[in-house]
């Protein structure tokens, strides 16, 4: 996609500012202790605005050619302050694929070779919210992906003075200038800021996002003599189709990853339901009657044998390569997952998630971002990539290179890279025509800590361990442990 020629000689400038005032420091016209001419001045010089030129000189604050100083202006620094700056980012181990994470690093490390980017992964055994707090609280992490769950309970614990607040950036979070910024096509979407707001203050740069899908082979469809899944699907719907997909001894018609948190819930929140104390303190039983609706829906597919195979996926990759062996006809998907298949031969389309007959339909929205540390010794280098990440061309890095949704709405929205060799869904831009059906894992009203308590209570339910009065009992007293 081209850019607006406004924007190519705003970049233009930009480049030639940091790139001038780079040479002269590395040539010695501008020596150890001088400073820079003010901010005012660059600005007129390089025909940029002055919050363009601070942007500008912290790119030169984080390579280490100059220090910022208060109400002074900006000194160039010695050669022995010159070193290369490392950050480390303490990230989940799926972000490489659901990013390309690998080829964004290298791309910003041949733009701001002084800075160097380390991964830290969290340790085995441990939750991964607990594992953050640990890696910024001992300053073993720069920045740390969040999604926003994990956000979601840093706040609940009080944990989000932990990171460094993001408000007076840029929304968007790039070198742009403000005023190239203001028309609505060129924001992040809302809804994915929205997530990672408290108070008004924003903590997370949004980076990617998707809803639940449902995912399909259109071979089978077309073999089995079925008309592909549309919007109008109900869940009785789905189960009647994968019946007749269902191959015996070579398929079943219908699997997902059953205890990812990003698709069990997706019954709970089809329900309409919310987890609501009451005086006691407790849940109500109204309301864990209406949610029941939807964990009994659950466990009535899941235990199907005759169209949900028995298959214990490990991991959703795991789940990701029985569809594209073709054992599986339809699976509950993202469009992270959807990377697992992006290299793969298999000829599948994408629809919205069936939904509750008498129910409206409502999928499960998932969203990752970016998070600095309040304490970080590196904060610059760290903003400097952060910025990078949520720019223009790192999200248009991950539009080209995976089928995630960028948080940027250009990126996001612009077509598939002509002769891309990703398998990519036909109805690519679904993610548009569902965003009113979009839900957060919140609007069930329970704590993000809770998540994983509810899980073992529903698999126990689940493998007929406990009935449904027990569970509706266990559910009202689920925050007393």
């Amino acid at each position: 996609m081209s850019e607006p020629k406004s924007r190519k000689t705003f970049v233009a400038r930009l480049n030639a500012m940091v790139e001038t005032l780079r040479g002269r420091i590395l040539d010695g016209t501008y020596a150890e202790g001088d400073f820079l001419p003010a901010e005012s001045a660059l600005a007129k010089q390089f025909q940029l605005s002055n919050n363009s030129v601070r942007k500008g000189l912290e790119i030169l604050v984080a390579e280490g050619l100059i220090v910022k100083l208060d109400k002074v202006g900006s000194r160039v620094t010695g050669c022995a302050e010159r070193r290369r700056t490392t950050i480390t980012i303490a990230c989940y181990p799926s972000i490489e694929r659901d990013l390309e994470f690998a080829r964004l690093i290298d791309d910003f490390h041949a733009s701001y070779r002084p800075v160097s980017i380390g991964l830290l992964g969290a340790a085995p055994g441990q939750s991964y919210t607990e594992a953050l707090r640990e890696c910024i609280g001992s300053g073993t992490a720069d920045l740390v992906t969040l999604n926003h769950i994990h956000f979601s309970e840093f706040a609940e614990r009080g944990w989000t003075g932990l990171l460094e607040p993001l408000d007076g950036e840029e929304s968007d979070a790039a070198a742009d200038a403000r005023a190239e910024e203001e028309t609505a096509s060129g924001k992040t979407y809302p809804f994915l800021e929205e997530a990672f707001t408290i108070g008004g203050v924003r903590f997370v740069q949004p980076l990617v996002f998707s809803p639940v899908v449902l995912c399909y082979n259109k071979d089978h469809f077309a073999e089995a003599g079925l008309a592909e899944p549309d919007s109008g699907w109900t869940w009785d719907r789905l189960m009647r189709a994968a019946a007749r997909l269902t191959v015996a001894g070579k398929r079943h018609g219908f699997h997902f990853y059953e205890v990812s948190e990003n698709r069990w819930p997706l019954f709970l929140v089809q329900t309409g339901g919310v987890f609501r104390r009451g005086e006691d303190g407790r849940y109500g039983t109204a309301e864990a009657e209406r949610l029941l609706e939807g964990i009994r829906l659950s466990r009535d597919i899941i235990r199907n044998r005759d169209v949900f195979p028995g298959y214990l996926a490990e991991s959703e990759p795991d789940a990701s390569r029985l569809f594209a062996e073709g054992k599986i006809s339809m699976q509950l998907a993202t469009y992270f997952s959807l990377n697992d298949i992006k290299h793969s031969a298999v000829n599948y389309d994408i629809a919205p998630v069936p939904y509750m007959t008498g129910r409206s339909p409502a999928t499960l929205l998932i969203a990752i971002g970016l998070s600095a540390n309040a304490q970080s010794p590196h904060k610059e280098a760290a903003r400097l990539f952060m910025r990078y990440a949520a720019s223009r061309r790192a999200q248009e890095l991950v539009r080209a290179n995976t089928l995630s949704i960028p948080a940027r709405k250009p990126a996001a929205e612009s077509p598939a890279p002509a002769g891309g060799a990703l398998n990519r869904p036909v109805h690519d831009q679904l993610f548009r025509e569902i965003i009113p059906s979009y839900r957060w894992h919140a609007e069930l009203g329970l704590p993000a800590r809770l998540f994983e308590p509810l899980r073992r209570l529903i698999k126990m339910y689940w493998s007929d361990m406990i009935d449904e009065p027990a569970l509706l009992e266990a559910l009202r007293r689920l925050d007393e442990d």
